[in-house]
């Protein structure tokens, strides 16, 4: 063992040294993908995969008046901003994956959530110099500046067909006419009660009463149908100048925040170029830094594209995934950030040759102790975003994955504009190689600057092949990586949608030393094999809520689903 570590870090070097080239965007220069494209043909009908049947309905809306996919997606976001804010919404940010069927180009879109100018690491750590976790999650100080209303502008001005005023209206409609909240939002409500009440707005919005609204009434947020019906008018204008910026930045301030309104006049949304790569056969299109789910799928499949994963008893497969994850998640740690203000060994990460290397010390029968780094305490890898993905008649597709961070992200509401702020700066490594609450570890990389993405675990992708294409994506903090790469293996598999998104899940994040497994995704047999070889095996709840819509190009026919964990999702094919 000795001696494969010494090589792996000989390899690391070599690569190191000999010399990374990048594009402007931090993505790396590497050849083009040799996976075949789809067949040219149109499906002639719609698939939408959302976490919440109006959402899903919303986009399909958006669709029957003219409206592409891009447009679908601002119909759908917006909704879901009003009808799931427990994982999304305005005062959150997104990040898309796209590909334009009339050129065949895959864009992606970075609306990731920035560092506000003033940021002070020192407001985030306790007077004994540890991370004090109530700055970072709860209040003004635990947001970054959004970027979903810029990114959805983006989206509809440069991608989509109608006008905001269409794509957004059903979601100015759900919010000033009201909805039923499901389960799940009045769960999360009441979970976040006693934060939600340190927020005079927070109270207004949430616990009108004084309590949390109940099964079967109706609710309505007429503050964020206003704030959309500006964004409608006045495009980007309409959240980050004049009047809505006003409300926010005074919130923001009057309760301690440090917000300006130049943070929001100088936000942008940033087209980026994906991350592709070839497995198998098809070509993965997924999310480039400051996502780090992107190159960790990568680096993921370049290690196990040298085993023959279908010819393996389910023990020794899960064994090289698991093996493959821990190491990918380590150079996560190690690596990612902002590619705006960090330079990034993307070549090596996603080099074969890298992979090769990394594969080496991997033993045929024997787990790889994570012993590299400190050993941070074992957290929740938490369910608190949402995803998307839509695939219209004309083959436009897209995956967009969005998130206000943790359950109703800072429990913040700024006075009289409806928007619940994110809680994002958690995912700086506010202390280096301390882990946040999903137990990440970070490094200087991803240390907080103004102005700066924080690192994300989202993964929108799409998986394009010959006879069958898909959009994929998940929530679920750092398990985004592995559902996504999960979902990926089985699609390629040859699993319908409805299986991809109902499939058992384990998942591996280098720190903690445990492999999480969901109830049923191993025999007893796989797992007591799994254990002699050295693995801890951790039993939690179900996790995730994937949204998946797959076309079988061969009889031209889309299918959709929405994660059977969460009942009020909806895939939909129309």
């Amino acid at each position: 063992m000795k001696f494969q570590m010494h090589g792996r870090v000989l390899l690391l070097s070599l690569l190191l040294t000999s010399g990374a080239a990048f594009a402007a965007d931090g993505a790396p220069k590497t050849a083009p993908a040799t996976a075949p494209a789809p067949q040219a043909q149109r499906p002639g009908h719609a698939g939408i995969a959302s976490a919440n049947f109006l959402a899903t309905n919303a986009g399909f809306e958006v669709l029957a008046k003219g409206g592409n996919a891009f447009d679908a997606a601002v119909a759908v976001a917006s909704t879901l901003s009003v009808v799931e804010p427990e994982s999304s919404g305005i005062g959150g940010g997104f990040m898309a994956t796209l590909h334009i069927a009339k050129t065949g180009e895959n864009v992606f879109i970075d609306a990731r959530e920035t560092a506000p100018m003033a940021v002070n690491p020192k407001d985030y750590l306790n007077p004994d110099g540890t991370p004090n976790r109530d700055a970072a999650l709860k209040g003004p100080l635990s947001a970054g500046i959004p970027g979903e209303p810029a990114g959805l502008v983006l989206l509809a001005k440069k991608f989509g067909k109608l006008p905001l005023s269409v794509s957004l209206a059903p979601a100015i409609r759900t919010a000033r006419d009201g909805f039923k909240p499901d389960p799940r939002l009045l769960h999360s409500i009441a979970e976040e009660q006693k934060n939600l009440e340190r927020w005079p707005a927070s109270v207004a919005k949430y616990l009108p009463g004084g309590k949390p609204p109940v099964a079967g009434e109706i609710w309505r947020d007429p503050d964020q149908a206003r704030t959309w019906e500006l964004i409608a008018q006045q495009g980007d204008a309409g959240f980050y100048r004049g009047e809505t910026a006003q409300k926010l930045v005074d919130a923001v301030r009057a309760a301690g925040g440090n917000w300006t309104l130049e943070d929001l006049a100088n936000y942008r949304a940033k087209e980026r170029t994906p991350i592709t790569i070839d497995y198998q056969g098809y070509k993965i299109v997924t999310a480039p830094p400051p996502s780090s789910g992107g190159v960790a799928i990568a680096e993921i499949l370049n290690i196990l594209r040298g085993y023959d994963l279908a010819k393996m008893d389910p023990a020794h497969r899960a064994h090289y995934i698991i093996e493959a994850m821990r190491r990918a998640f380590r150079d996560h740690n190690d690596y990612l950030g902002d590619p705006d203000f960090v330079k990034m060994p993307l070549d090596m990460l996603l080099s074969p040759y890298y992979a090769d290397g990394l594969r080496q010390s991997i033993l045929a029968d024997q787990a790889t102790p994570s012993s590299m780094l400190p050993h941070g305490p074992a957290h929740d890898p938490g369910m608190h975003t949402t995803h998307f993905s839509i695939i219209d008649k004309d083959g436009n597709m897209v995956g967009i994955t969005s998130t206000v961070n943790y359950i109703l992200g800072s429990t913040f509401v700024a006075k009289g504009t409806g928007v619940l702020l994110n809680d994002e700066m958690d995912d700086f490594a506010l202390v280096p190689n301390k882990p946040n609450v999903y137990g990440l570890l970070g490094s200087k990389a991803n240390a907080p600057v103004g102005g700066k993405r924080m690192l994300s675990s989202m993964s929108p992708s799409l998986v394009v092949g010959k006879d069958r294409s898909a959009v994929i994506g998940s929530p679920g903090g750092s398990t985004i990586i592995t559902q996504v790469l999960e979902g990926i293996l089985h699609f390629i598999d040859g699993q319908s949608a409805q299986q991809i998104v109902a499939d058992k899940r384990f998942h591996h994040q280098f720190l903690p030393d445990e492999v999480f497994v969901e109830d049923g995704v191993f025999d007893a047999a796989t797992s007591e094999q799994l254990r002699k070889m050295g693995y801890t095996l951790k039993p939690r709840e179900p996790w995730g809520f994937m949204n998946v819509v797959t076309w079988d190009h061969r009889d031209n026919k889309l299918d959709a689903a929405s994660d059977p964990r969460r009942p009020s999702g909806l895939g939909k094919v129309e």
